[in-house]
C-alpha cells in the first residue's frame, strides 16, 4: 500500500528522474524527448493545458507509434489500421505531437501553436472530427478505454462476418490513474475480460499522481489483481525503458487476453522541481521550469522546431505500415465481400432496406393493435434486424422488458462473435460508452435496451456521442408514471426533458404502433447523431392507418384536426396522444372544436419551417398533455397555454389509478379547456 509523504518531504522522483536522464541518449530516447518539447512548448505557449503526461508517457508512446501500432499516416482512416485512444485525453498534446512527428496532413506545427485556440485541430482535449487520426473524443475520465472496448468487440464481431484477410486489427489505449478509478472503466474491464478481448491493450500511465496530490489519498487497490480478476493478462514494466516496454507490447501482441501494462512513469519527466508532482499536470511549467526541463532532457532546438534527424526518424515510424496498407488494399479489390464491406463502413444502409418495415406499417393498418410501444418497438426490429446486417442489439440485463432481441439473432458469446446481440450486464454506462465504440469503429449500427429512469446511468456516453455525431440508437422503455407499482424509483419524470436539452439528439416519444415504426426509420434513417426512443409498459390503441408518409418525419403533426374553427389545440406524446384524443371526442361533443397535435420529436419539429410550425399548432389556446414535468413545454405552450402532466415525483400504484391520482386524465383535459376557455 502507497503511503502519503508528509508536505515537506523530499520529492522522491527527482532522484529517481537523476537515474534515468543519465541513460544513454539513444534514438528511443531522443525521439520521446521530441514529444516532451513540443508539449512543453504548447502548453506554454497557449498558458494553459497538461504537460506533465506527455512527458511522462512519451517513452511509451514513442516505443507504441515506432514499434508496434499499425497505421499510415498517409492514410489515418484507412479501415483495417490499429485505433489509438488517448483515454487520458487531458495529455492531448501527446496525441497531437505525434501526428505531427509521424507526418500526419493538418497537424503542422503552426498548427501546434494553436494549441487550445479557436478552430484549431489541436483543442484542448482530442476532438473527434477535428483531425482525421483522432479516433475518439475524450476527457471525460473513464470514456476513453470503455470506447475502445467496443472498438475491440466491433473488430471482433466485423471480423467474424468479414474474414481476417479485411479485418484484423488491435486497439491500443493509454490511459491514467483516473481513467481506472472511475466506476465507467470497471464496468468495461469486467465485459472486456467476459468477452476475452485479446486484441485489446491498455497502457496505464501509473505515475501516482492525481491533481489533489499522491493518489495514495484516495487511491489504494492492487490494480493489477483487479485487472487479473476481471480476465485480464498483466504486466508491470519501466515506463521510461524502451527495451521493457517493447517487450510487454510484444508479449502483449501473443496474448489470448485483453492487456494491462502498467508502466511505471514519473509526471513531468524532466522538470527540475516539479517531475513527480501534481505541479506538472494542468498548468504550464513557466519559462524557468521550461527551460531548465529542456536543458535536463539534452533538447536545444528553438520552441516548435524538431531537429531534422529526429524528424527523418519519426517520419519513418509514420510510413512503417505503407506496405501493410498497400497489401491490404489488393486484398479488398478481389474481395467478392468489397462492396458490403465498404458499404458497412460508409454508414450507408442496404438498398430496400425499409421494405419490411413498410409491410408491418401496412400490417399495423389493417391490425389496428393495441400494444405497449415498447412491443411495437420488437416487431420495428423484426422487420429492421434482417435486412440490416450491421445492426447489433443488446439490453443492460433487461432484454425480456425492453424488447431489443430478435428471433434466431444469436448473441455474442465469449470466442465467438458471430452473433448480433450483446447481454451488456448491469452495465448501462458501459453498454452506452461501448456502442459510441462500435459505432466509430465503422460497420455497425449499435441500438441498446434498458429503462428510461436508468438513462441517468449512461448519460454521459450519450453527450458524447452527441458531441461526436455517432449514429447510436437508445431503446428506453418503461417511460413514465405509466410503469406503475414499481414507483418513483423506477418512473422517470425529468428524463425526456433533460435529454430534449442535450444539442444533437433525437428523443422520439411514439404514440401508437404506426409511430413506432416511424421513429425506428428515422432513427435508423440518421448518420449525424444519437436517437433516443422513448416507449411505453402499457398498452396503446392504434391511432392512425394511414401509411402513405411518415408523418413522424416532420417530429409533430395534426392527427385530428378540429371539426370547425379550433377552439382548443391539444399537443401530446406517446401514451398520452390517445389520451388527448380521448379528451377530443367530449370537447366536440360538447361544441368545442379540438384539434389534436402528436409531438413525436421535438428536435424534428423544431426544425422545421415557421410556417409548417404555425399550421400545426394553431392560433387557438394550446394545452400540452404529458406524464412527465413540463419543463420545455411553454416552446409549444405560448402566453396563455396550459400544461397538464407532473409537477413532482411519481408514486407506487397500478398505472391507472396514478394517472387518475396526478390528473392526467380525459376528464382533466377537458375540465382544463373549459376552466382556461370560460366555459
Amino acid at each position: 500500500m502507497a503511503t502519503i509523504a508528509a508536505p515537506d518531504a523530499p520529492n522522491p522522483a527527482l532522484a529517481a528522474q537523476a537515474a534515468i536522464l543519465a541513460r544513454p541518449l539513444d534514438d528511443p530516447r531522443r525521439m520521446a524527448n521530441a514529444i516532451r518539447a513540443l508539449a512543453i512548448d504548447a502548453v506554454e505557449q497557449a498558458k494553459s493545458g497538461h504537460p506533465g503526461m506527455p512527458m511522462g508517457m512519451a517513452d511509451a508512446a514513442t516505443a507504441l507509434f515506432a514499434g508496434f501500432l499499425k497505421y499510415d499516416a498517409a492514410d489515418p482512416r484507412w479501415p483495417d489500421r490499429d485505433r489509438f485512444v488517448l483515454s487520458a485525453g487531458h495529455g492531448s498534446m501527446l496525441l497531437y505531437a505525434l501526428l505531427h512527428l509521424t507526418g500526419h496532413e493538418g497537424m503542422g506545427a503552426d498548427d501546434l501553436k494553436r494549441f487550445r485556440q479557436l478552430h484549431s485541430p489541436a483543442a484542448g482535449h482530442p476532438e473527434f472530427g477535428e483531425h482525421p487520426a483522432i479516433e475518439t473524443t475524450t476527457g471525460p475520465l473513464g470514456q476513453g478505454i470503455s470506447t475502445a472496448v467496443g472498438m475491440a468487440m466491433a473488430e471482433r464481431m466485423m471480423a467474424a462476418r468479414f474474414g481476417a484477410s479485411l479485418v484484423d486489427h488491435r486497439t491500443w489505449v493509454i490511459a491514467s490513474d483516473g481513467d481506472l478509478q472511475e466506476g465507467i472503466a470497471h464496468e468495461a474491464a469486467a465485459l472486456a475480460g467476459h468477452y476475452g478481448l485479446s486484441k485489446l491493450t491498455v497502457l496505464w500511465d501509473d505515475n501516482h499522481i492525481s491533481i489533489d496530490g499522491d493518489t495514495a489519498l484516495s487511491f489504494s487497490e492492487d490494480v493489477l489483481k483487479r485487472f487479473q480478476a476481471y480476465g485480464w493478462a498483466v504486466r508491470r514494466v519501466d515506463g521510461h525503458d524502451a527495451g521493457e516496454l517493447a517487450g510487454a507490447m510484444s508479449w502483449a501482441m501473443r496474448n489470448r487476453k485483453p492487456t494491462l501494462i502498467a508502466c511505471r512513469t514519473i509526471i513531468g519527466l524532466g522538470a527540475p522541481t516539479k517531475a513527480g508532482t501534481a505541479g506538472s499536470h494542468g498548468a504550464p511549467l513557466g519559462a524557468a521550469e521550461a527551460a531548465a526541463a529542456k536543458q535536463a532532457l539534452g533538447w536545444n532546438a528553438a520552441p516548435f522546431e524538431v531537429p531534422a534527424d529526429i524528424k527523418a526518424l519519426w517520419e519513418n515510424a509514420g510510413r512503417r505500415g505503407a506496405g501493410a496498407r498497400r497489401s491490404w488494399l489488393k486484398r479488398i479489390a478481389k474481395h467478392p465481400q468489397r462492396a458490403e464491406f465498404e458499404r458497412a463502413m460508409a454508414g450507408r444502409l442496404p438498398e430496400a432496406w425499409n421494405e419490411a418495415l413498410s409491410a408491418l406499417r401496412a400490417q399495423i393498418a389493417a391490425d389496428k393493435p393495441k400494444l405497449a410501444t415498447r412491443v411495437s418497438s420488437q416487431k420495428a426490429l423484426e422487420a429492421l434486424v434482417p435486412s440490416v446486417p450491421e445492426m447489433v442489439g443488446g439490453s443492460a440485463d433487461l432484454t425480456g422488458s425492453n424488447n431489443t432481441n430478435v428471433k434466431g439473432v444469436p448473441a455474442i458469446a465469449p470466442g465467438n462473435f458471430s452473433g448480433r446481440f450483446v447481454h451488456w450486464g448491469v452495465r448501462e454506462h458501459g453498454m452506452a460508452a461501448a456502442m459510441n465504440g462500435m459505432a466509430l469503429h465503422g460497420g455497425i449500427i449499435p441500438y441498446s435496451g434498458t429503462f428510461l429512469v436508468f438513462s441517468d446511468y449512461l448519460r454521459p456516453a450519450v453527450r458524447l456521442a452527441a458531441l461526436m455525431r455517432q449514429r447510436v440508437i437508445h431503446v428506453l422503455t418503461h417511460d413514465s408514471i405509466g410503469l406503475g407499482e414499481d414507483g418513483p424509483t423506477h418512473q422517470p419524470v425529468e428524463h425526456i426533458a433533460s435529454f430534449r436539452a442535450m444539442p444533437n439528439v433525437h428523443v422520439f416519444r411514439p404514440a401508437d404502433a404506426m409511430e413506432t415504426a416511424e421513429c425506428w426509420e428515422l432513427a435508423l434513417r440518421r448518420a449525424d447523431g444519437p436517437s433516443l426512443l422513448a416507449l411505453s409498459r402499457q398498452n396503446l390503441p392504434t391511432l392512425r392507418t394511414d401509411t402513405a408518409e411518415n408523418r413522424s418525419a416532420r417530429g409533430g403533426y395534426v392527427l385530428a384536426e378540429a371539426d370547425g374553427a379550433r377552439g382548443a389545440t391539444l399537443i401530446a406524446t406517446g401514451s398520452e396522444v390517445s389520451l388527448a384524443m380521448t379528451a377530443r371526442d367530449s370537447l366536440q361533443a360538447a361544441g368545442i372544436p379540438t384539434a389534436v397535435v402528436s409531438l413525436p420529436c421535438w428536435e424534428i419539429f423544431t426544425a422545421q419551417d415557421d410556417a409548417y410550425r404555425a399550421s400545426v399548432l394553431g392560433q387557438a389556446p394550446r394545452f400540452g398533455i404529458e406524464a412527465a414535468v413540463g419543463f420545455g413545454w411553454e416552446a409549444w405552450l405560448g402566453e396563455g397555454g396550459v400544461f397538464i402532466g407532473m409537477a413532482g415525483f411519481g408514486a407506487s400504484a397500478p398505472a391507472d389509478e396514478l394517472f387518475k391520482h396526478f390528473g392526467i386524465t380525459p376528464e382533466a383535459v377537458v375540465e382544463a379547456v373549459r376552466k382556461r376557455l370560460g366555459v
